[in-house]
C-alpha cells in the first residue's frame, strides 16, 4: 500500500491509523493511538528529509466525536505555531477499528 504520494512541491500522506511496528492496532485508545500515528508520521516525513513543520494540513477522522478533546491534547503537543490547517469528522468504520486515522499534506522547502 503507497504510504505517500509526491506531487511537485506536495507530499502526501495517506491516512494513518495508530499501528506498532507488526501493524496491529495499539491497545490504550486515542491517545495512545495518536502518538502512533505521530510516530509513523515522522518516520515518513524523515524518509523525504521532511519533518512536521513542513505540515500544512491534516485532515482526521474520529469514530467518536466525543473523543475530540482527548486527540487534540496529543495533536497539539507534536505541532508549534503557526499550526497546520486541519479538517475533522466523525467517521464510523474506520480500519483496524481504530479510534482515529489522519492523513496529512507536506510541503518541499
Amino acid at each position: 500500500r503507497r504510504q505517500r504520494q509526491m506531487c511537485i512541491r506536495d507530499s502526501y500522506l495517506s491516512g494513518m491509523v495508530g499501528t506498532d511496528e507488526g501493524g496491529e492496532l495499539v491497545k490504550g485508545g486515542i491517545e495512545k493511538e495518536t502518538h502512533s500515528i505521530f510516530r509513523q508520521l515522522k518516520s515518513h516525513l524523515g524518509a523525504l528529509n521532511l519533518n512536521l513543520s513542513n505540515v500544512v494540513k491534516c485532515l482526521v477522522m474520529l469514530d467518536d466525536i466525543d473523543e475530540w478533546g482527548d486527540f487534540n491534547k496529543v495533536y497539539m503537543s507534536y505541532f508549534k505555531p503557526p499550526y497546520p490547517a486541519r479538517s475533522a469528522l466523525g467517521a464510523d468504520g474506520l480500519a483496524l477499528g481504530a479510534a482515529v486515522e489522519m492523513e496529512c499534506i507536506a510541503v518541499l522547502p
